[in-house]
This record gives C-alpha cells, structure tokens and sequence, in this order.
C-alpha cells in the first residue's frame, strides 16, 4: 500500500526515465501527467537521449551509482507513494533500479517497458530484455506493454494471452497490454491478472501517431495509485485521461503530435 501522506502534502511519484529534449515523451511527460493529477513528481533521468518529434538518434545511459545514489537520497527524505519506471537504457541502471524496488516492497511499482520510440526506433537488445525479466518484472505491480513491446518481452508470436501469461509468471502482478498498435477500427487495451479473467478497455482510434502516449498513460496511473486507486478504477481513469490528453494533442515539431497533458483536465469538450 502507498506510505500515508500528512494532509497538508500531496501524494508522491518517483520516476525513473530518459530525458527527452523535445518535451514529449519521457521525464518531462512524466512530470506533466503526475502534476496533472494534482501528484508531486520526483525524478531520476536513466538516460540522455537525443531525439525530436519523429526519431531518437542515440541515447547515453546515466551512471547506474549516480542514479542508485540519488534515489536512496530522495527515499531518506521524502515519503514516496508510487514509484514510476520508463526508458532504462541499460542494464546496470536496471540493476540499480531493482536495489531500490528491492529495499522498498511496500511501494507499488508502475513500469512502462521502453523498448522502441513512438517513431519505431529500438532502444533495447536482447540483454536488456532479459535483464528486465528477471530483474525488474518481480517487483512490478504494474506493467504496461503496448502489443510489440508484450510479444519481445515474453519471447512469444503465440499471441497476447499466451505473452501476459508468461509476463505474469515472471512476477509482475498486473498486465496491461494496450492496443494501439492494431489494425482494428477499435482500440481494445486488455488488463490481466493470474487470479482473474482479462478486462478489456477500448476506445476510438485517433487520426494521428503521438510521441509520449506510453509515458503519458503509465503516469497518470502512478499518479492515480499513489493517491490510493486501486489498480482497476485507476487502469480506466488513465485510459481515460491519456485519450482526452491525445484528442487535444498539439504539433510543436515536423514529426507526431504530443499530447496536451496539462490542460484536458480543465476541459469539458
């Protein structure tokens, strides 16, 4: 369960993610979800990316001690409620992540598996997805694949079922496989659970390709566990909030359009 917060303090996300410097996926998606929700932020970057609305062109991972360290650091002093891990670039920061999750059980962990930009470019290898499974999905709570991202972590073509099933069976609790990445008129995103029958999400599809929808809806529910939702209600009101972030998505850039995260909540349209 989230550490119980004083009343005068807002409830508390700790986010480990790349830095994206066109401000539309990454940490600076997280921060703008999370805050969204009326959710106060903490970040530690695991990577440097270079990249603009359309491709990453590389990336340079963070020192796995610096981020280790930094974490314990904000762990001493501020009470955490969720815990938020997106791009981890490398397997030495996937270690140092799992030290943290491993010192603090008591803190649900949302984990949006980054292996491809919204662009299509890879930003993991087969170590990397190994070391994920066997480090990081024990001590997940949540995880949030889109279908690509679910059939490479499960090592599977066999289909989604079979992919959240094997996902389960490496430790995480919760799978949710979103499906934007079909070819159906309507979206279905599928929720499982080793004790209970899928639960299917949908929604239209949209128009456009975003960059951050990922990093925006994994947030948004982190933000929404660590103000005591369960996984469920939290699991729809993300959905929720993430298509009405995309309908208003905006085009800084050449490339995909970002989602407006900051302002949806305002609106009644």
């Amino acid at each position: 369960m989230p550490i119980q917060q004083p009343a005068d303090k807002k409830p508390v996300v700790l986010c480990f993610s790349g830095h994206d410097p066109s401000g539309g996926a990454g940490i600076q998606a997280d921060i703008e979800a999370i805050a969204a929700h009326g959710v106060h932020a903490l970040t530690v970057i695991t990577a440097l990316t270079c990249q603009d609305s359309s491709h990453v062109y590389g990336f340079e991972p963070v020192n796995a001690h610096q981020m280790q360290q930094q974490a314990e650091i904000l762990l001493k002093d501020i009470p955490i409620n969720a815990i938020k891990v997106g791009m981890t670039a490398s397997v030495a920061a996937i270690k140092a992540i799992r030290n943290i999750l491993k010192q603090h059980p008591e803190i649900p962990v949302i984990f949006d598996p980054v292996l491809a930009s919204g662009g299509g470019d890879s930003l993991s290898t087969e170590i990397l997805i190994d070391a994920i499974n066997t480090y990081l999905l024990p001590y997940c709570q949540l995880i949030t694949p889109n279908i690509p991202e679910a059939l490479k972590l499960a090592k599977t073509d066999n289909g989604l079922d079979l992919a959240a099933k094997s996902l389960l069976e490496s430790g995480c609790q919760y799978v949710l496989i979103t499906g934007t990445h079909s070819e159906a008129t309507k979206i279905e995103h599928r929720l499982y659970h080793k004790l209970q029958p899928a639960i299917s999400f949908s929604n239209e599809r949209l128009a456009h390709e975003y960059h951050g929808s990922g990093c925006t809806l994994a947030s948004s529910i982190a933000a929404l566990i660590a103000q005591g939702m369960s996984i469920q209600a939290a699991v729809q009101a993300g959905l929720d909030y993430t298509f009405h972030s995309l309908q208003h998505g905006h085009a800084p850039g050449k490339g995909q359009l970002f989602p407006d995260r900051l302002c949806t909540l305002n609106r009644n349209d």
